[in-house]
């Protein structure tokens, strides 16, 4: 928790478990309960949070990437399809944690039927293993060359 609290620079929410680790051994997705402590519901069950992972995200969400995604998925139904089946594949992980009514049918990062937030895609992606989300796995093809899961240039954090 205290290696989250220094990537996050705040106090970690509702964090069930580390979901993917990068190979220098720091979290880079955490598992989040469905609802917050405070009883609110939380539909981001993976939540990325490795420092050079969100920075090479959000570099791709400002150069317009997100545009580029959603407007493929209104072009491509095999894409639509498959992205349709991240979403079910991620509601139905969720769902073993409890049903939370406030959020039924809601996954996120814009899942099914458009693109919001690249971080919960490639958050998605690295718990749930290639093929799960394609968009995730395509992001995360883009960020390669500054970020992978196999390769990074940190260190484990001593906190």
């Amino acid at each position: 928790m205290a290696v989250l609290r220094a990537q996050l620079g705040r106090h970690p929410r509702a964090v069930i478990g580390v979901a993917a680790r990068c190979v220098c051994g720091n979290p880079a997705v955490v598992k989040t309960k469905p609802r917050l402590d405070d009883g609110t519901p939380f539909p981001t069950l993976y939540y990325l949070t490795h420092p050079d992972a969100v920075g090479a995200v959000s570099t791709l969400e400002a150069i317009g990437t997100m545009r580029a995604m959603q407007d493929r998925l209104a072009e491509d139904p095999e894409l639509a399809a498959s992205y349709r089946a991240a979403h079910e594949s991620y509601l139905a992980e969720r769902a073993l944690l409890g049903e939370v009514p406030e959020i039924t049918g809601i996954s996120a990062g814009g899942m099914p039927d458009r693109v919001k937030c690249l971080h919960v895609l490639v958050a998605h992606a690295l718990a749930a293993g290639p093929g799960v989300n394609p968009l995730g796995d395509e992001a995360l093809e883009l960020i390669a060359p500054s970020w992978s899961i196999d390769r990074c240039n940190c260190a484990v954090l001593d906190v």
